[in-house]
């Protein structure tokens, strides 16, 4: 039997994906996982902890490959790399869109979501500046030209996996080009300004 702690995040997450962050309650994750809403205090701070740990825990996870590269890429170059984090990124955006969009809606539930998030030290550019830190290692590594800007880089490929995922569920459908194919093509164009392997204009690997 699964955990009182997992109940709530499986709840939370369904809740989020049917109604929305900004609507959902403590009080209706707590039902729908089958304990008190006391016993869900017990696990998490509030609403926006549950948020967290259902983006952590149950949705694709870009994070961890981010932070598994940056400490050791192995045999992979980093074309292939950055490929790698497009495909995860473009599959946490598009499971995280839709449940956190509703806050946008109401702009007061928007700014105390931010500033409990702000709390728990965590926020929307976490994956941003962990990109932004794989990217310059690999620029320290001479892997990268050394004009190249890591912190660019990383807004270019993040901006172009949330337009793709975003254009997906405007449409509802997926996009027309395959997404290995399109990983494929933004890191290489991605190292075409970055002056990196793997770009037509880039030195050799």
């Amino acid at each position: 039997m699964a955990s009182t702690r997992d109940r709530i995040l499986t709840a939370a997450e369904e809740l989020m994906r049917d109604i929305g962050l900004a609507r959902v309650t403590t009080k209706e994750i707590a039902r729908a996982a089958g304990c008190s809403e006391a016993a869900l205090y017990k696990h998490y701070r509030g609403k926006e902890e549950i948020f967290v740990r259902v983006l952590e825990e149950r949705l694709p996870s870009v994070g961890p490959l981010i932070a598994r590269l940056t400490e050791d890429p192995g045999d992979r170059n980093v074309h292939d790399c950055l490929a790698d984090i497009a495909v995860h990124a473009v599959r946490f955006y598009a499971a995280s869109t839709p449940i956190a969009a509703s806050l946008f809606a109401e702009p007061a539930l928007l700014r105390r979501h931010r500033a409990a998030l702000r709390r728990l030290e965590r926020g929307p550019e976490t994956l941003f500046l962990s990109l932004t830190g794989y990217l310059e290692r690999e620029r320290r590594a001479g892997r990268l030209g050394a004009a190249a800007d890591p912190a660019a880089g990383a807004a270019l490929l993040l901006g172009a996996c949330f337009q793709r995922a975003f254009l997906g569920h405007f449409w509802d459908e997926e996009p027309a080009r395959d997404l290995d194919a399109f990983a494929d093509g933004l890191a290489r164009t991605l190292l075409d300004g970055l002056g990196g392997p793997g770009g037509t204009g880039g030195p050799g690997r």
